[in-house]
């Protein structure tokens, strides 16, 4: 018995959309699929620890395509528990940045400052992304807060840390979906 498609007219409409499945014989669509899976889930990777790239969104969108397109490849099972995790590292990453900032004093300006000088930063290395996220928590809780020295240095650096912290808490919530990813590909029953 075929199991049953889990969008079989999203499947349809795909088909229908590529117009020819084969090229010299070979149904080529799900080497397509398996390309636009892997692409995500690896730009995904990488935006775990690249600011202003959603990371574990992007694994997760890999996930749910591979479901959708090759629903025999993927449970539903595994892609739930894959969403789970991706909305853990939502909240650890807000709860992460929070802390960070307000542990040491942070205001808004401070975390604002801090984003704008990890985007500057990540251009150049991943030192710069760090100084980046000091210097523009820094100069925001100078220039915005109007705080002294000694507080914006402070503040800069919770939020130096809350940043620091939430890309390791990222990075371990976008390893464990990937491992989650392959184990499910891995163990799924192909149909008969």
């Amino acid at each position: 018995m075929q199991p049953r498609a889990a969008f079989p007219s999203a499947q349809r409409a795909f088909a229908n959309a590529a117009g020819a499945r084969t090229l010299g014989g070979v149904d080529y669509l799900p080497y397509l699929w398996w390309s636009l899976t892997l692409l995500l889930i690896l730009v995904g990777l990488v935006g775990s620890v690249v600011p202003l790239l959603p990371g574990t969104t992007l694994i997760f969108a890999g996930a749910v395509l591979q479901r959708v397109l090759l629903p025999e490849t993927i449970g539903t099972a595994a892609v739930v528990w894959i969403g789970v995790l991706w909305a853990g590292s939502v909240l650890a990453d807000f709860a992460c940045t929070l802390i960070g900032a307000r542990l040491l004093g942070g205001s808004k300006w401070g975390m604002t400052g801090a984003g704008g000088g990890a985007f500057v930063g990540m251009f150049f290395s991943p030192l710069a992304i760090l100084l980046g996220t000091l210097f523009g928590a820094v100069a925001a809780e100078k220039l915005l807060s109007k705080r002294t020295d000694r507080d914006a240095l402070k503040s800069g650096l919770g939020a130096t840390l809350g940043f620091l912290a939430s890309t390791v808490v990222r990075l371990m919530f976008a390893l464990a979906m990937v491992a989650l990813f392959v184990f499910a590909v891995l163990t799924a029953t192909p149909a008969a």
